[in-house]
């Protein structure tokens, strides 16, 4: 069981002592998994329209902290199980000065699985999956950065009504697979053909290649209303396309697929700052030249399957059974680390990238003036495309290993032609080719 120990005050609730925890279910692939190539890491940013300031933000990371117990761990090795520990290592705020989504997780270090950085008006959010998932990073982040303005700007002491910053401390520890797993028999997944992998020549040193397009909302929801479908549907096709772009004809006989993830928070009524999130597959068979609008109604078609109730808890008690198998359970560590390496390699052959919306981020009214927008990107060893929106502004980060850009040219010069005011941002000291 999870041991952590509060106690009481004149302002409620406080965290005295985080002892350790058990990683929730979907947290327990990343530690067998990570590499130098593949952290795990991913990169919340938020970017203000005004220098950022250590000090102040050194205060507001204590503050937030306060809210955010597990936050306060390392990762460490039983003899089963990898666990969370409570770690004396305070949380510095630092200068950038390390490439996006360097390690966090080593299993010869024990530091805190998190960092907060700063360069000019950003600030940055490193997080180890294993700690938590793209909403729980979000909600961290949001209160994060509130706290940083209220502490800079007094005055906006009054938005903290607008924040919904009240859920309880031991919700947000909550394990979410745990409370919700049912036991139920999984349901009858079918066979997914083995998926076409992007290839090219890599960046040296494990870098990443950091691709960002930030468009009007207002001009991609039009546009996918035109198409009688969703943004994230919308842009899923249109980066299928791009990838089938970029593909030799003989590659086209294998299913260019893309992995979604699912927040389960808005299936469960959880409020989990853990990883809380399932993943399905969408993708399209490119055995011939098809239109856009072909396109766009087989992933309509796939997120309408794959997002019903029954096929979300269906594949919610897949992931959990073998956690709760006694067998399972009672193998070593050491053993489990081969299973999951070798069933992540399994899984990696049915995807040829990854895409993730986390959605509008919200944030109160009266500090909106001093935030221009939210972003966010994943280490990867193949293609990676996050999105997320605030305000006007939708921002799409591609993040690959690749020197060639050719798929994020074709995606970026699509919504171009059609209509969209497209901006592009990328760390081009990494070299290639440009966008």
């Amino acid at each position: 069981m999870d041991r952590t120990i509060f106690e009481r005050g004149a302002e409620g609730l406080k965290r005295q002592r985080f002892h350790w925890s058990k990683l929730d279910n979907a947290a327990k692939i990343f530690p067998s998994t990570s590499t130098k190539q593949d952290t795990k890491v991913f990169r919340f940013i938020c970017e203000l329209t005004e220098a950022i300031q250590e000090e102040s933000l050194q205060q507001a990371l204590r503050k937030t902290m306060e809210l955010f117990p597990l936050y306060h761990c390392t990762l460490r090795r039983g003899l089963f199980w990898y666990f969370f520990e409570d770690s004396r290592t305070p949380a510095r705020v630092q200068k950038e000065h390390l490439p996006p989504c360097t390690e966090l997780y080593h299993p010869d270090r024990h530091g805190l699985l998190f960092s907060v950085t700063y360069y000019g008006c950003r600030i940055n959010l490193e997080v180890f999956h294993s700690l938590t998932d793209g909403a729980g990073a979000l909600a961290f982040l949001r209160l994060l950065v509130f706290h940083y303005l209220e502490i800079i700007h007094p005055n906006l002491s009054k938005a903290r009504m607008e924040m919904k910053d009240d859920v309880a401390l031991l919700e947000r520890m909550r394990d979410s697979f745990a409370q919700y797993y049912t036991g139920k028999h999984p349901y009858d997944k079918k066979k997914v053909a083995r998926a076409y992998h992007i290839s090219g020549r890599r960046l040296p040193q494990h870098q990443l290649r950091i691709i960002e397009g930030t468009v009007k909302v207002s001009q991609v929801l039009k546009l996918a209303r035109q198409y009688d479908t969703t943004v994230s549907v919308f842009l899923c096709a249109l980066l299928l396309m791009a990838i089938q772009s970029q593909m030799k004809q003989q590659d086209k006989k294998k299913p260019v697929n893309l992995s979604v993830p699912v927040n389960l928070r808005n299936y469960f009524p959880s409020k989990s700052a853990r990883n809380f999130f399932s993943v399905i597959l969408v993708g399209y068979q490119f055995k011939d030249n098809p239109t856009l609008p072909e396109v766009i109604a087989a992933v309509k078609e796939g997120f309408a399957k794959e997002l019903t109730m029954e096929k979300v808890e269906g594949h919610f008690n897949e992931l959990c059974a073998l956690e709760h198998n006694l067998l399972t359970r009672m193998i070593p560590l050491i053993l489990k680390d081969i299973s999951l390496k070798v069933a992540h390699w399994l899984s990696e052959q049915e995807v040829t990238a990854a895409f993730s919306n986390v959605g509008r981020v919200d944030m109160p009214k009266m500090i909106a003036p001093y935030i221009r927008q939210f972003s966010l990107f994943l280490s990867t060893k193949r293609m990676q495309v996050c999105l997320c929106s605030y305000g006007e502004r939708l921002t799409m980060t591609f993040s690959t290993p690749f020197v060639d850009t050719g798929v994020q040219r074709y995606f970026f010069r699509m919504l171009a032609e059609m209509g969209v005011d497209v901006e592009i941002t990328s760390n081009e000291d990494t070299g290639g080719d440009a966008l």
